[in-house]
């Protein structure tokens, strides 16, 4: 007699996770949970997995919105705001994301997808990229400061508090530094600026993630628009499909531990880079280190798979709980309502539709395909560096564009910085 398959959550048949879910939970709020790896892990993994679950049920969100993915983040964020998790809960996990995961999660990421990638295509890839961020920070400009204009505003100051804020790379690396450099030259208050922009920073987070869904779904629907996470057309995406066809099934899992630490080393030698040229983040030098090596084939072959090997099994078993990390330690949605006022949504939204477009348009001329370069080059500009680009990527899952992102976020937030000063000289 055939018997039914039971509901599965996380691999288990749903009671067992039902049990982990309320064990842990008992755990948090009765304050015997390890604040350690040991303890906030399986709890982030839990609800990571559980509001995707849901999340990918939910009729509109799962067909438009990215699904679980956006439930993940926004839903753990929500959390935190009505006060549904512990305090301390919410604190260690700011911690335990910008103090630990974080940086294990991009090395990861980075490594895995650069040294996945065809030789010749990573080369044809990078030389292209650059025009793309171009141009989605000049669009972005111009839909902002139209939008402003249609509100009454002055379009110098629409660029300078909103627009370029939201694509300089996050709060720290770009509202932070822009602020500073906006006070000295038009002698103001360092606190009064970056309180006009850190709203604009949060919303425009808000709206990258949510759009890298939509694009998703416009991939669905337009399928010629998409190579479903291959950013070039044509012989690039042909040259991936055959190197990946090559690849035989893992018999020996200690790969994962090759993979994990070629990621830690590279990301050590630009955190030691940095010291010494600190005005490039050390999540650049990585990457620019990764692809000299991939380009020169410096690495056995075999290592460069089994990095590739790590990437995929991180993003199987810890994308969801990334989020979750994200949601409840570093996206916060208190900072984002406040600012929901209909002209200023409207500005936002769009300075993020014209680096959408922006770099699609240049990212198709260029022979990259729209929605990929919309993506990395566009949205993972608006976005709030570092965690911006896991939660976009996450959103429309393509977390093989990492390193694009990660380009974008570090090397093309510093060229908005200095956009924003040349900016800052015309108007003044």
């Amino acid at each position: 007699m055939e018997t039914t398959k039971r509901l599965q959550i996380l691999n288990m048949d749903w009671p067992y996770f039902i049990l982990a879910f309320v064990i842990l939970n008992l755990a948090l709020f009765f304050k015997f949970l390890p604040g350690s790896l040991a303890g906030v892990l399986p709890l982030l993994i839990v609800y990571g997995e559980a509001f995707r679950f849901i999340g990918d049920r939910i009729p509109i969100v799962k067909d438009y919105l990215g699904g679980g993915s956006i439930v993940v983040l926004f839903g753990t964020s929500a959390m935190v705001m009505y006060g549904l998790v512990p305090d301390d809960f919410a604190k260690t996990c700011k911690t335990f994301m910008t103090g630990t995961f974080i940086n294990f999660a991009l090395a990861a990421l980075c490594c895995g997808s650069i040294f996945g990638m065809d030789r010749k295509l990573l080369i044809r890839a990078a030389i292209r990229y650059l025009p793309c961020i171009i141009g989605g920070f000049i669009l972005a400009i111009l839909f902002g400061g139209a939008a402003g204009l249609l509100f009454g505003n002055i379009f110098s100051e629409t660029t300078l508090f909103i627009s370029v804020p939201i694509m300089g790379g996050g709060t720290s690396a770009g509202a932070v530094p822009l602020s500073q450099m906006f006070g000295e030259i038009m002698q103001r208050d360092v606190g009064e600026l970056l309180a006009l922009m850190t709203p604009a920073v949060a919303l425009g987070n808000a709206f990258a993630i949510i759009a890298a869904g939509l694009l998703d779904r416009l991939g669905k629907i337009h399928p010629w628009m998409t190579g479903n996470g291959h950013i070039m057309r044509d012989e690039g995406k042909q040259a991936e499909s055959e190197e990946a066809k090559k690849e035989e099934p893992v018999t020996n899992l200690s790969v994962f531990a090759v993979g994990m630490t070629f990621a830690g080393i590279f990301l050590a030698l630009g955190m030691l880079i940095q010291r010494f040229i600190p005005s490039i983040h050390a999540y650049a030098w990585m990457i620019l280190l990764m692809i000299v090596v991939k380009v020169l084939g410096i690495l056995p072959a075999n290592i460069e798979r089994y990095c590739a090997l790590w990437f995929q099994f991180f993003i199987k078993n810890f994308t969801n709980t990334l989020l979750a990390g994200l949601g409840f330690g570093l996206i916060s949605l208190s900072a984002v309502i406040p600012a929901l006022t209909p002209s200023y949504v409207i500005i936002v939204a769009a300075v993020v539709l014209g680096a959408i477009v922006g770099a699609a348009v240049v990212g198709w001329f260029v022979g990259f395909y729209p929605i990929e370069a919309a993506i990395t080059a566009g949205l993972c500009m608006a976005n709030m560096g570092g965690s911006g680009d896991i939660a976009t990527l996450g959103a429309c899952k393509r977390m093989e564009l990492m390193p694009f992102a990660a380009v974008s976020s570090r090397l093309g937030g510093a060229l908005v910085l200095i956009a924003g000063s040349v900016i800052l000289s015309f108007v003044l």
